[in-house]
C-alpha cells in the first residue's frame, strides 16, 4: 500500500469518527464508496473492512457519551438488541447479493438518509423541549420493531445505521437530540460489530486498511464528542452540509451501479 493511500485511509477514518461523535451519524456511510471508487477495494471487502472501523469508532464515541451522561441505556439497549437480530440477517443477505446491486442499494439509502437528516435537524429544537423520553412499554416494543428493520438494512449495505437510528429514537421516545445521539451509539456499535464478525468469518476484511481506518476513527471520534457540545448551536448547519455530500455521493453510486448492472 502506498503512503498516499495509507494517509487517505486514516483521513477517511477521521471523517467517520468525527461525524459519528458530533452528529451521531457515522461518516462510515462514505467509507464504502471511498474504499471502492478511490482505493479500488472490491465492494464486499470494502463493506467488511468498513464495519470493523465503524465498530471501533462507535465503541469509542459511546464511551465518551456515557461518561457525559447522555446515553439513555433502557431505550438504547432495547433498540440495540433488536438491531443485532436484524444485523445477523442483513449480513448474510449482503454477502449473497451482487456487489453492484449492493452499491446501488447503498446509494439509494444514502439519498433517503440525507432527506431524513435534514428533516430531523428541523425538528431538533422541538424535540429538545422534552427533557425526558417516554418510558411506556409500547414505546419499547416500537423501538424493537424499528431496531429489527433498521439493523437488517444497515447490515445489508455495511453501515452502522446511526443516520436512521437517531431520528428513530427521537420520533418514538421524544428524547432530545443529544440523548438520541448518545443512545444511538449502543446500537451502532453492536450492529457494526455483528456485521464485522460475519464478514471476517468469510475472509472479507482487509485488516491493514481496517487498522488505518480505526486509527483515524478513534481520533475523529474523540474530537467529535468534544465538538458536539461546543458546536451545538451550529449543528443544524453541519448536518445540512453533510446531508448534501451524502446525497451527491449516493446519486453517483446509484447511477454507476445501475450502469454496471445493465
Amino acid at each position: 500500500m502506498s503512503l498516499s493511500l495509507a494517509l487517505l485511509a486514516v483521513c477517511t477514518g477521521v471523517l467517520a469518527g468525527l461525524s459519528l461523535g458530533m452528529l451521531g451519524v457515522g461518516g462510515s456511510i462514505l467509507v464504502v464508496p471511498l474504499l471502492v471508487y478511490v482505493m479500488h477495494v472490491p465492494p464486499h471487502l470494502a463493506i467488511g473492512t468498513s464495519t470493523v472501523a465503524a465498530t471501533a469508532s462507535g465503541a469509542w464515541s459511546l464511551l465518551a457519551h456515557a461518561r457525559g451522561g447522555t446515553v439513555r441505556w433502557r431505550h438504547g439497549g432495547a433498540y440495540a438488541l433488536a438491531s443485532v437480530l436484524g444485523a445477523l440477517i442483513g449480513a448474510r443477505l449482503g454477502q449473497a447479493t451482487d456487489s453492484q446491486l449492493l452499491l446501488a442499494l447503498l446509494g439509494m439509502l444514502m439519498i433517503v438518509v440525507a432527506g431524513l437528516m435534514l428533516r430531523s435537524s428541523r425538528g431538533a429544537s422541538r424535540a429538545a423541549q422534552d427533557p425526558k423520553p417516554r418510558a411506556q412499554s409500547w414505546v419499547l416494543l416500537q423501538l424493537g420493531a424499528a431496531g429489527l428493520g433498521i439493523g437488517a438494512l444497515a447490515s445489508l449495505v455495511g453501515v452502522g445505521g446511526g443516520f436512521l437510528t437517531v431520528p428513530a429514537l427521537m420520533f418514538v421516545t421524544g428524547m432530545p437530540l443529544l440523548n438520541a445521539v448518545g443512545s444511538s451509539l449502543v446500537a451502532v456499535t453492536l450492529v457494526a460489530g455483528t456485521t464485522a464478525v460475519s464478514y471476517a468469518g468469510s475472509h472479507l476484511v482487509e485488516w491493514r486498511i481496517a487498522g488505518l481506518l480505526v486509527t483515524g476513527g478513534l481520533l475523529g471520534g474523540y474530537v467529535g464528542v468534544k465538538l458536539a457540545g461546543i458546536l451545538a448551536a451550529r449543528r443544524r448547519a453541519l448536518t445540512v452540509l453533510f446531508s448534501v455530500v451524502v446525497a451527491l455521493v449516493g446519486l453517483y453510486m446509484v447511477i454507476h451501479g445501475i450502469r454496471r448492472l445493465l
